[in-house]
């Protein structure tokens, strides 16, 4: 078995210990060993790194140990557990699956924005411009519903739990993401406004009205399909922004139907 260990002069000035048992193999390097390392060198902890380099040296020490996973940290001879647990030992526990997050819709728009600013700029010499505001609605539009094409299956499930439109004709769930992302891609070069311009005001009217139902006249808790199905976002604000925004990308479009 490989290690690293402190040294006898690091000990004498009273350094912070922690033993760490990690699967480190000619295929396979656990990422969560790794991530548990720079975790205790973060906190100032000089780590005494035990690899485990086979299966059957592995399953050994899980045996020895009464664990079923590894990596494995020891601090001060106290076994802590595996990489979650060293994260609830530093105060910052994992997220519960469960709980809701809005990071997946801040982190689309944050780059949409940035997106549409840089291309603004490059293309005009400044970041703030009207065709910066056209781009930043069609970039967020178009990743937004990237996300739903991950898994058209999951979100066609979700939807179906407030569209109005769906509910009376389960193919509208399928086909949604698919024509946000036909709309977005199309408007974000002015492109066959006659095709984009119908389809963003269409689909959007339809789930803000499907929203607003939902939300605030039936009261309803649900999780919001405008992420697809990998994030825990509540029906409301978020889906209903989505919605206001295609439409009034869509207005905007015939009523400025040429930006320089």
């Amino acid at each position: 078995m490989n290690s690293t260990s402190s040294h006898p002069e690091q000990e004498a000035r009273g350094s912070k210990h922690a033993r760490l048992h990690r699967m480190v193999m000619e295929k396979h390097v656990c990422p969560y060993g790794l991530k548990a390392k720079w975790l205790l060198e973060r906190n100032g902890y000089e780590v005494e790194d035990h690899y485990l380099t086979t299966r059957e040296e592995t399953d050994a020490f899980k045996q020895k140990h009464d664990v079923k996973t590894t990596p494995q940290v020891f601090i001060e001879g106290k076994r802590i557990g595996g990489y979650d647990a060293l994260r609830a030992h530093f105060g910052d526990p994992p997220r519960d699956d469960s709980e809701t997050s809005y990071t997946p819709v801040l982190a689309v728009f944050a780059v949409g924005l940035g997106l549409a600013l840089a291309l603004s700029w490059w293309s005009f010499g400044t970041p703030i411009t009207i065709r910066a505001g056209e781009w930043f609605v069609a970039f967020s539009m178009a990743m937004l519903a990237m996300l739903k094409l991950q898994d058209v299956e999951q979100f066609s499930t979700m939807f179906l739990g407030y569209d109005l439109l769906a509910k009376r004709w389960v193919p509208y769930a399928y086909l949604y993401p698919f024509l946000e992302a036909v709309a977005a891609i199309l408007m974000a070069g002015r492109l066959l406004p006659w095709l984009s311009v119908p389809i963003a005001l269409i689909i959007g009217t339809i789930g803000a009205v499907s929203v607003i139902y939902a939300v605030y006249v039936q009261k309803r808790e649900i999780k919001c399909a405008c992420v697809g199905g990998s994030a825990n976002v509540p029906l409301g604000f978020v889906s209903l922004t989505e919605n206001l925004a295609m439409m009034a990308m869509g207005i905007w479009m015939v009523v400025r139907p040429v930006v320089l």
